[in-house]
């Protein structure tokens, strides 16, 4: 069954797909089928989240790891209507926080409506900016839509890249949605890039040990490239008293590929 998120009118723009075809299939039935299938008997033993961190790489690199926290976000499927995704700038570079300025993300799936309301307050802090170049290519965000439409169904976003900013900037805006039930934050990461196999084992199981333990600022620049809206999260979390469950922690080395130069992937839970 196809999962859109519906208008009752066009949207006047919209950002179409930038990795479809190379991150995930670009046919609809085609990513259907593979997003039921990564999510087929994974039904993590945790309680329903308030936010999420996943991985974002292709997706026969990460789909398997991210997964794990997709399908425990399915058990919210009618009550989150909105959904704050916020990953790394790869392409381009700017100060703070980008908005696409534009009205609706599309994927094969469908259209994903922005959340204006929820833009047009962020836009009032100063570390946010309108930026469309800063979207256009960008596959952080775009590859989570395609779970996010099968779990959830209709719901609006509020997506963000964090490009030069502190955790703090990132924390404010956070804070900002926080929201009720209604909310879902999902952070888009991976973590360490193109060691050997037993070195990133063991440089992702520091960083996920920072993560359950909600201390932000063990995690070093070379830990995640989302590590700036991974330490804004727990950041929040921490003052909020959410605790974390660790899902999945692997690698490409154990998803496909060769061990000798590998990329880490986990995903979490915080509820």
């Amino acid at each position: 069954m196809k999962a859109t998120a519906s208008f009752t009118t066009p949207p006047a723009t919209r950002r179409p797909p930038a990795v479809a075809g190379l991150f995930y299939p670009a046919d609809p039935a085609a990513l259907e089928r593979a997003v039921a299938g990564y999510l087929a008997g994974t039904a993590p033993e945790a309680p329903t989240p308030k936010a999420l961190i996943v991985p974002h790489a292709g997706f026969v690199y990460s789909a398997p790891v991210a997964a794990g926290a997709y399908a425990a976000l399915a058990k919210a499927r009618g009550s989150v209507t909105r959904v704050v995704l916020i990953g790394p700038a790869h392409r381009v570079a700017f100060r703070g926080l980008a908005l696409p300025d534009t009205d609706a993300f599309e994927t094969p799936l469908g259209m994903v409506p922005i959340d204006r309301d929820a833009a047009a307050t962020l836009t009032r802090l100063p570390q946010v900016r309108l930026s469309e170049k800063a979207h256009r290519d960008e596959h952080a965000l775009e590859v989570q839509l395609p779970f996010l439409q099968r779990v959830l169904g209709d719901f609006t976003l509020v997506p963000l890249l964090v490009g030069d900013a502190t955790p703090a900037e990132v924390a404010e805006v956070i804070d900002a949605l926080w929201g009720g039930p209604e909310t879902v934050i999902v952070i888009s990461s991976d973590l360490s890039h193109y060691l050997d196999y037993a070195s990133a084992r063991r440089l992702d199981a520091r960083t996920a040990r920072a993560i359950e333990s909600l201390r932000p600022d063990d995690i070093g620049p070379d830990q995640a490239c989302g590590r700036l809206p991974i330490q804004g999260l727990l950041w929040v979390a921490k003052a909020r008293g959410l605790g974390v469950t660790t899902v999945d922690l692997r690698n490409s080395g154990d998803t496909v590929g060769p061990r000798d130069r590998v990329v880490g992937y986990g995903a979490w839970l915080l509820a």
